[in-house]
């Protein structure tokens, strides 16, 4: 069980705006929803470790590490570019900076389709190209083909913020002692139990047939991955875990988690959603927030 702690000690935690920022836009990121993910973390506990095995832009990540500064971070995704660009910005942020200035002096259309097809070995280079057509592309929209290969067109944009140097340093900070992997959400949490603090936000499981968006890697997530993803919520929740997890409100998702037990909680709440390759799927809607605490 994790245990309670004493008045001294919940003081170390500083409830503060998300600074450093996310550095790239995301299909569903949580930036607006910090403060409402927030106040579903009991601040009677005191954690020793958080996990995010989805961690997209990490707009939740950087409001954990200003609120719980000593607290050990594990993140990961299954996307390779997007952590391979976390750990370039954590462990090489001059280079990086670089190679994005002299993007940021050549953009054009020709210049982004020359980008988005080309195939860079450096870490650096890679992770500039990544952030250069995320920041530059439709709507910031993140999506490959079969192949792996990135294919959103550019966006309309007369003057994209293509380098913020400042952040850049600030979220290179506080990645120094921030365990990065690429990989799968169940070899992320593996083991993972008392004391733990995870959040979970998944490719979201889609409203409706012609709704569902999960090409962020080549492979997707399937029907079957949110079954999986359900059965690992609970091993972690039956190991003593606070687990919170972010997900579509769906009678399929609905049921996934209420039939557990011991049962966590479900919450609708709304939510403001900004990318979508259809104006029809933006505005506000109601997603599920489900998590349990020991």
């Amino acid at each position: 069980m994790v245990r309670k702690v004493s008045q001294k000690e919940k003081a170390e935690v500083v409830l503060s705006q998300p600074n450093p920022h996310p550095f790239v836009k995301w299909a569903g990121g949580k930036v607006r929803l910090t403060g409402t993910i927030a106040k579903r973390i009991p601040p009677e506990f005191r954690y020793n470790r958080y996990l995010e095995p989805f961690v997209g832009a990490g707009a939740m990540f950087f409001w954990i590490r200003r609120s719980f500064p000593k607290l050990d971070c594990t993140l990961g995704d299954l996307n390779e570019e997007l952590m391979l660009s976390y750990r370039a910005i954590r462990d090489d942020v001059e280079a990086v900076s670089s190679k994005l200035e002299t993007h940021s002096m050549m953009h054009s259309e020709d210049h982004y389709y020359a980008v988005r097809k080309s195939k860079p070995r450096g870490e650096a280079e890679r992770a500039a190209r990544f952030i250069y057509l995320n920041r530059t592309c439709f709507n910031g929209l993140y999506r490959v083909n079969r192949k792996g290969q990135f294919n959103v067109p550019i966006g309309k944009y007369r003057n994209p913020k293509i380098l913020d140097r400042e952040n850049l340093l600030a979220v290179s900070a506080v990645l120094k002692e921030t365990e990065l992997i690429t990989g799968d959400f169940g070899e992320i949490t593996d083991g993972c139990g008392s004391g733990a603090l995870v959040y979970l936000d998944p490719p979201y499981s889609p409203v409706s047939e012609k709704s569902g968006f999960t090409e962020y890697t080549r492979v997707g997530f399937k029907e079957e991955d949110q079954e999986r993803l359900a059965e690992v919520f609970l091993k972690m929740i039956r190991n003593g875990a606070t687990v919170i997890l972010s997900n579509s409100d769906t009678p399929f998702v609905r049921k996934l988690y209420s039939s557990l037990r011991p049962s966590p909680s479900l919450e609708v709440i709304e939510v403001a959603r900004s990318i979508n390759s259809k104006a029809s799927g933006r505005g506000r809607v109601k997603e599920l927030l489900i998590h349990y605490h020991p």
